[in-house]
């Protein structure tokens, strides 16, 4: 399903303060998305798994930090999980600008 949506403006330039509004955001959404992936190599380096198998079967008393480094690790899975999401989302989106 495509959803279309207008954004009107009084002055012609003032849709370059929106583009590089987004533009900013994704810049973020990367940010954090390289943040998280360095958070979950680490975890998959102290424990030898992947975080896929970590999710699928292990359990917070197979972890030396217990319930808070279960919580951490899960966590910033299911956090890398939204980042990637909105991006992709955000990276799909097209914009049609009027002829200046």
């Amino acid at each position: 399903m495509t959803t279309r949506m207008v954004i009107e403006f009084d002055e012609a330039q003032a849709y370059r303060s929106v583009l590089s509004a987004i533009d900013a955001y994704k810049q973020r959404l990367k940010a954090g998305i390289a943040r998280g992936r360095r958070q979950l190599a680490l975890f998959e380096e102290r424990y030898g798994v992947s975080t896929d198998h970590f999710l699928t079967h292990m359990a917070a008393e197979d972890l030396t930090g217990g319930d808070v480094e279960y919580v951490e690790w899960a966590g910033e899975a299911k956090l890398l999980g939204s980042l990637e999401t909105e991006l992709a989302e955000l990276e799909q989106a097209r914009y049609e600008l009027p002829e200046l």
